[in-house]
This record gives C-alpha cells, sequence and structure tokens, in this order.
C-alpha cells in the first residue's frame, strides 16, 4: 500500500483543527462551518432553529443525509465525529423521547461543547462518548441507525471504521453519511501530508474503493448522490478537486 500518513500526527492535528472549530467556529479552515453551510447542503431553518445555536456555529459537515437515513421515533441512533452536537442534536429531534442518540468523538473540547449544550438545553434522548471510529464504545447490535458527516475521510482505517459500523448495528440496520471521497486515487505527497488529511482532503478515499470497503463490512449501498453545493474554501484544496476529483457524496446503505 506505499508510503502511509502518520497515525499519531494525523489524530493530533485532527485534534487540533477541531478544538478550533469548537472554540474558533469563526476562524479561518480549509472549509465553510456555520448555518449557512448547513443551510445550503439542505438541513431545514426548523431544524436548525430547535437546536443549540453554539452547536449550529461549530458545524463542520459535508453533506446532508437525514432524508436518506430517515429515522423514525423510538429509533436509537449513534453519530460518529459527533463534533458539537448539532447533527447528534437533529436526530434526537427525529428519534423523539422514546429514542436516543449517542455521539462518539476523539476531541476533548468538542465533546466538552456538546455535552455543555446538552446540559443547558435538557436534552435527556442524547448521550455523548469519547472514542475512536474504528473503536466504537458502545455494545454491538444496539443501533438501527449509524449517521456521520465529513469524519470518515479522517480516519487512518476506513474498512475497520465500516467493520465497526456493522458491529453495533442491527440486522436491517441503515448507514447514512457524507463524505469526502476521490474520482482517482491520490498520490503520497497528499495522502501523507498530516495537514491535509485534517483538512478533509488527503484521506479521501477513491469512490470504487470506499464503497466496496462498505459492501465489504456487511453493507448494501442502495443510494449514493453527489453533492456539488459543498466547497472547499482554500486554493489548495480547490487544486485537489479539480485535479483528483475530490468531492462530497451522501450515502446510504444497509447491513445484511
Amino acid at each position: 500500500m506505499g508510503v502511509q500518513v502518520n497515525r499519531e500526527e494525523l489524530e493530533a492535528q485532527v485534534q487540533e483543527m477541531y478544538r478550533a472549530v469548537a472554540e474558533k467556529p469563526q476562524g479561518e479552515f480549509h472549509f465553510e462551518t456555520g448555518r449557512g453551510l448547513a443551510e445550503r447542503l439542505g438541513y431545514s431553518a426548523e431544524d436548525l432553529e430547535r437546536v443549540p445555536p453554539e452547536a449550529v456555529e461549530s458545524f463542520a459537515g459535508v453533506g446532508y443525509h437525514f432524508d436518506l437515513a430517515d429515522i423514525q421515533a423510538g429509533e436509537k441512533v449513534i453519530d460518529l465525529g459527533s463534533g458539537s452536537g448539532m447533527d447528534a442534536f437533529v436526530a434526537a429531534l427525529k428519534a423523539g423521547k422514546s429514542g436516543g442518540v449517542a455521539g462518539v468523538d476523539m476531541t476533548e473540547a468538542q465533546l466538552a461543547k456538546a455535552e455543555r449544550l446538552r446540559v443547558s438545553r435538557g436534552i435527556t434522548n442524547v448521550s455523548f462518548h469519547n472514542g475512536y471510529c474504528e473503536a466504537i464504545p458502545l455494545e454491538s447490535e444496539s443501533f438501527d441507525v449509524a449517521i456521520s458527516n465529513g469524519v470518515i475521510n479522517l480516519c487512518g482505517d476506513k474498512r475497520k471504521v465500516f467493520q465497526e459500523v456493522s458491529r453495533v448495528l442491527k440486522r436491517g440496520g441503515r448507514l447514512a453519511i457524507s463524505d469526502i471521497i476521490s474520482d482517482k486515487m491520490l498520490p503520497e505527497t497528499i495522502t501523507c501530508d498530516a495537514t491535509l488529511w485534517a483538512s478533509c482532503i488527503g484521506g479521501a478515499m477513491q469512490v470504487d474503493e470506499y464503497r466496496a470497503a462498505i459492501e465489504a463490512a456487511g453493507f448494501q449501498v442502495v443510494n449514493v448522490r453527489e453533492n456539488p453545493q459543498y466547497k472547499f474554501l482554500s486554493g489548495s484544496a480547490q487544486g485537489a478537486c479539480q485535479e483528483f476529483g475530490v468531492k462530497s457524496a451522501s450515502l446510504l446503505a444497509v447491513k445484511r
């Protein structure tokens, strides 16, 4: 597989970047953040008005997939890379008091902000957990739906992530995610650069390999769509998009 990104360096870069997103969401990043981005991607103003605005301002997702997830009242949802909690709180609106949402994230600043918002708003059907997508700290076959937004591309071992998602989902469970993928294989100058990984570029998996990794974990992919409304901000990121077809996509897969 050639030279790979340094995992420890990648983790440090990701944690530092997303600590900044939590604490200073108005800062300059390779990517856009906040409510304007969320609405352009497809989130409804009604849903955004019902979740903590501080979570919305730190939103750094890459797509919209709640229509694909089709979360029903009473369902149990896991949000991989839950950040400051916006998607977890939106999912909680759909799951209702009879359902529940578990957010998993490795960045302490994001978890602290999400938990503070949860407590201050008295949101009882959401919990947040410190952990990695490659080693989810929750029980097997305990969720109906798994969601994730712009996070799996940050993970060093995506195949392990999908295996873990399959483990925690019930049979027939749904995986609804938005992520960054690429048309072409990225060169080592990009895939070995932890900063570009942390910026959601260097970890973009080639689309056919991405789909194969999902299917190998026991899923059937039933819907894939691109998100042309998502744009990177920096010149270097835009260059990678043009040269290698780096882009955002949302998909729905069902556990067989």
